[in-house]
């Protein structure tokens, strides 16, 4: 616990925003940009090859995807499949990896120059929110592997009349439907792959901050900025979630929720877990306590409510197992929680020199494990300051020698006094 150096495993050329990791291939799957201002600053998806030699893990750029104008503030995996929030559009790409010898494509010029500044709402893209050219050649230091990225539609998931900024975008479990929400504070679902519109309703009065779905697709869980947390069955509203009823001191909009995660629970099938995040509303001159609160995931009753800290809590991510969650701050600072009981594991104090963007486990499956390597859990974090950091906890499993010394002691000390006890001349 307290400040220590975490080394970068990335640089970007860019301010990132959102990353992801595909289970299939291993890939990191980074993005941000400078948007559409003219200052020189580029946009783009990033795709990044991560190994672990020795004790040290290395990532190495792989291919980067220009997105002309529009910088990617969130994304979604599904697959191959990466669906990426650019203003307020919804641009939804296609990647694959190749080897060096099935060939090339060629690169158009498409005028993609147009890069911008800092991150900022309503930057506008002039492009209609396309993603870039329709496939593009790779430009890569890993001449071993190749990547090819092609864009497979665009829709418009934010209306607002004034910057129009999708903020979180989600894949049901079956990849057959896609989530988006935003600053107009409407839900809207998408059939996957066609892009039909599904539904299309107001879940809150202000934005929306995050959007999830449940594992067997009946429940929509949205985050606003209008001091709502709200489960919907398709775009019916079932309740409004209420995290501080137990809680006296604190009174009906002093916190607003910032997250909202589904999570499985480990070695119980047919349980399920949802987990949001409550932050200050106002910023007071004493920094008031962040709440992480699980609830059961499918009567949605509060389970557990813990304080997180007193920095404001900007992204929240949860293991492939529902294990571990990490917590992001605008401040920098990076945590992994234990989801069971929502006891700190790990912290680093301004770990980023700006605020988390967003999060990645590492995936829960045996092709993870050699990159992974001793340790029981690896997070990725990335934020403003264009680096992407790896976090790990050594694997708690084995038993530290001095617990072996002590139990042996304890052990010993034990059997003299039985001993004694019967034998009253043993010693």
């Amino acid at each position: 616990m307290g400040k220590r150096k975490v080394p970068d495993l990335y640089r970007a050329p860019f301010p990132l925003y959102t990353v992801k990791i595909d289970p299939k291939t291993g890939l990191i799957i980074t993005a941000g940009g400078g948007g559409a201002s003219k200052t020189g600053i580029k946009n783009a998806v990033q795709f990044l090859g991560l190994e672990l030699v020795g004790n040290q893990h290395s990532a190495t750029l792989v291919h980067s995807h220009d997105t002309g104008s529009s910088a990617t503030m969130n994304m979604a995996l599904g697959g191959d499949v990466i669906a990426a929030g650019q203003d307020g559009n919804c641009s939804v790409m296609r990647f694959r990896q190749q080897g060096p010898k099935e060939g090339r494509s060629t690169a158009p010029k498409d005028g993609s120059g147009e890069q911008g500044s800092a991150r900022r709402r309503g930057a506008k893209s002039q492009s209609g929110g396309a993603a870039g050219p329709a496939g593009d050649a790779p430009q890569t230091k890993d001449k071993s592997m190749q990547i090819l990225v092609n864009n497979v539609g665009v829709v418009q998931s934010d209306f607002s009349p004034q910057d129009p900024l999708q903020k979180c975008v989600r894949f049901s479990s079956d990849l057959k439907l896609l989530l988006t929400g935003g600053t107009d504070g409407y839900v809207r679902a998408w059939e996957y792959p066609s892009l039909k519109e599904k539904l299309n309703f107001k879940a809150h009065q202000d934005e929306i901050e995050d959007v999830d779905i449940s594992p067997d697709n009946k429940r929509i869980v949205t985050a606003g900025r209008d001091f709502a947390c709200s489960v919907w069955s398709d775009d019916q509203l079932m309740l409004g979630l209420r995290w501080h009823d137990h809680m006296p001191h604190i009174t009906e909009k002093m916190y607003r929720y910032q997250s909202c995660r589904f999570a499985k629970v480990e070695d119980q099938k047919d349980a399920l877990r949802l987990y949001t995040v409550q932050i200050p509303h106002k910023r007071e001159r004493k920094p008031q306590p962040c709440y992480l609160t699980k609830w059961d995931g499918r009567s949605f009753l509060p389970l557990l409510t813990k304080s997180c800290g007193n920095e404001v809590i900007s992204c929240l991510s949860v293991s492939d197992s529902g294990t571990f969650l990490g917590l992001g701050t605008v401040t920098g600072s990076v945590s992994i929680y234990i989801a069971f009981s929502l006891q700190n594991l790990y912290y680093v104090k301004e770990s980023h020199g700006i605020v988390v963007t967003d999060l990645a486990f590492l995936p829960d499956d045996p092709k993870s494990k050699p990159v992974k390597g001793n340790n029981e859990v690896a997070m990725l974090s990335v934020a403003v300051d264009s680096r992407c950091q790896l976090h790990t906890v050594a694997n708690r499993r084995s038993v530290p020698i001095w617990l072996v010394v002590f139990l042996c002691i304890a052990l010993l000390v034990g059997v003299i006094l039985l001993l004694q006890h019967f034998f009253p001349g043993f010693i």
